[in-house]
């Protein structure tokens, strides 16, 4: 299953390193990711397109692992399933 991640907060180190863990132990594969830090506030902005292999760690599963690891982080991380994402954008 494909999925589109963003995640907004203001910058520090390791918000990488934290959602590609957290999706690693998820055996989730990152298929595509492009991230910046806006203005003078650093705030980081990041949005990842990657695979969910389902059967090992279901999209529920993922969602809550990223929430957890987002609020430790003190940022923002949603993730929605590709199609949805797409059908959402169309309108």
């Amino acid at each position: 299953m494909k999925c589109v991640i963003s995640v907004l907060g203001g910058d520090r180190t390791g918000i990488v390193a934290t959602v590609a863990t957290v999706l690693t132990e998820c055996s989730a594969n990152i298929e595509d990711i492009n991230q910046t830090v806006l203005g003078e506030n650093e705030i980081f902005c990041m949005t990842m397109l990657v695979t969910l292999e389902t059967d090992k760690c279901g999209f529920n599963e993922v969602q809550e692992r990223l929430s957890a690891a987002g609020e430790s982080m003190g940022v923002q991380i949603t993730i929605q399933r590709e199609d949805v994402f797409r059908f959402m954008h169309e309108i």
